[in-house]
């Protein structure tokens, strides 16, 4: 399985903070400190991992930046750098996406880090067609605003992420062996595994009575079996909530609680 990021991009990627440092351009972001925003963007190029939606609902965001970071570390500097400076910037296929004027002029408490704010409030907002991004909403408005649905990861995947070969794998209609090995094989050609969850059951061991999908992460190891065979478990790693998370589960639960992996590579 390949290292992300790669070193030689990654110390390019800190050579182009340091130019945006230096930079004069003002921010357009009026509730937002350039100091604090370029310290965060070098954290996260020196851990992905910290890359944190807070207490936002930006779960679906949060995992395409992730892999932003470890696939495309220059990429992750220019859009911020241009999202900071302009107010937008554009993708790897040459789409334009901006903040609006009114994201741009929050202020106030953020409920996560400014950097991840700035560039994870701007991608759900892209998306939203009447729910504006408010982060100090009821949490009603807010987690409505920020549901990402399977289609606007599999679009970010191919215009942030730059990979066309995009494919869904569903272990509750074709089996939790499938699920496993699509998953294992997309890793190891140096790809990504994005995954729909239900959080409570697979990352808090509290499963809700009924099954539902609550949750997007980043898979970032193979699964496979645990070494116990008694019960049977399926153990893997995932990206989630600023930190590496580790899934433990029967192949019953993840059936019903891993609802579908977005895979993609490149060609």
């Amino acid at each position: 399985m390949q290292v992300f990021p790669d070193p030689q991009q990654l110390q390019m990627a800190m050579d182009a903070i340091a130019q945006f440092e230096a930079s004069p351009v003002p921010g357009v972001w009026l509730g937002l400190d350039r100091e604090q925003v370029i310290s965060e963007m070098r954290s996260r190029l020196q851990n992905p991992f910290s890359l944190s939606q807070g207490g936002q609902p930006f779960c679906g965001p949060a995992v395409i930046i992730f892999e932003l970071i470890r696939h495309h570390p220059q990429q992750y500097v220019k859009i911020c750098r241009n999202l900071f400076q302009l107010g937008g910037f554009h993708t790897l296929k040459n789409t334009w996406i901006s903040a609006s004027e009114r994201l741009r002029n929050t202020h106030g408490n953020f409920l996560m880090p400014q950097a991840d704010w700035m560039l994870l409030s701007t991608l759900r907002e892209s998306q939203n067609l009447w729910l504006p991004i408010e982060p100090n909403a009821p949490d009603i408005l807010r987690n409505l605003a920020g549901i990402t649905k399977p289609w606007e990861i599999v679009g970010w995947t191919q215009e942030l992420l730059g990979f066309a070969d995009v494919n869904f794998t569903k272990p509750y209609l074709f089996g939790h062996l499938q699920a496993m090995e699509n998953a294992t094989a997309v890793l190891d050609q140096g790809g990504v595994v994005l995954a729909l969850i239900n959080a409570e059951a697979l990352l808090k061991n509290k499963p809700p009575l009924i099954p539902y999908p609550s949750h997007w992460v980043a898979v970032v190891s193979a699964m496979d079996f645990t070494d116990t065979n008694s019960p049977q478990l399926i153990d893997f790693q995932v990206y989630s909530w600023g930190q590496k998370m580790r899934v433990t589960a029967t192949p019953q639960a993840f059936s019903l609680h891993f609802w579908e992996a977005i895979t993609a590579q490149p060609l």
